[in-house]
């Protein structure tokens, strides 16, 4: 991997990220394409800075939970969650499935704040923080919506659609079936995917559209496990989905919030285009 200390150092960031297990250095190393010994020596500043921590039994490399305090340090500093927590809850309390927030960031689209509505049996609670497959997720598909086909299919090009066990059997695994369900959930004004995230789930989602850019600055969505949440169960709670979305998107402080990211986004791309 070639570039800046500063782009190598991040690189390591990125890739420890999806690693629950770790890595050694010789992995590292090659999966990154840097000299063992510069990749050690960037590692050893990580471990200074307290981004990476090394297993003394394994030797293998991990990250600290730094860069997840600083994430949501960040979150709370902007009020974005303390904005849009009561809706969620009121959204999970009625739905009695998880209720999450998803921001669009760049190109990706991150879950920061969630609501659990299940109080027993079968529960869907995952990780925040983490990115949305945009391809196979009903999130994804509800931001992929909101943008014409061919910015849609080129950032779902350059994410990927992973690997065949990574998701669902329903998943998309064409640029065509994408598209078709881009355009179901155009039409509906939300989004729904079943068996398609990840076996035995399904999920609802709904853009978060400002009211006077017509920009889209999040998703709001409904997910659990797919026995519950049935066709029929997520045609009844649309309307409340469509409704937290719009409330979201009415709330002044949140809505400043988002609508910044998103101008940042798109004068990055411009940037870049140019």
């Amino acid at each position: 991997m070639s570039g800046s200390l500063l782009a190598r150092s991040f690189g390591i960031l990125e890739l420890l990220a999806g690693e629950r297990h770790g890595l050694g250095l010789k992995a590292l190393s090659d999966r990154l394409g840097t000299p063992v010994g510069s990749m050690h020596r960037l590692l050893g500043d990580l471990i200074e800075l307290r981004y990476v921590r090394q297993d003394q039994w394994t030797d293998r490399y991990h990250l600290t939970t730094r860069l997840l305090s600083l994430g949501y340090r960040h979150l709370a500093a902007t009020g974005v969650v303390d904005v849009a927590q009561p809706l969620l809850d009121r959204l999970s309390e009625e739905s009695g499935e998880l209720a999450r927030l998803a921001v669009v960031d760049g190109e990706d689209l991150t879950w920061v704040a969630k609501a659990q509505g299940a109080r027993s049996g079968l529960r869907y609670d995952p990780d925040m923080g983490q990115n949305a497959r945009l391809f196979c997720t009903g999130s994804g598909h509800a931001w992929l919506a909101t943008l014409d086909d061919e910015e849609a299919v080129r950032i779902v090009t350059h994410q990927g659609f992973g690997k065949l066990t990574e998701n669902g059997p329903n998943a998309p695994r064409t640029i065509r079936a994408l598209l078709d369900r881009l355009a179901k959930a155009r039409k509906r004004g939300y989004a729904t995917v079943v068996d398609s995230g990840a076996l035995g789930t399904a999920a609802l989602a709904a853009a978060v559209v400002d009211t006077s850019s017509q920009q889209t600055l999040g998703v709001i969505s409904i997910a659990g496990p797919s026995v519950r949440l049935t066709e029929s169960r997520m045609n009844e709670l649309a309307p409340a989905l469509l409704a937290a979305a719009r409330d979201l998107a009415a709330t002044g402080q949140a809505s400043s919030y988002l609508v910044g990211r998103r101008l940042v986004r798109e004068k990055s791309t411009r940037a870049v285009r140019s």
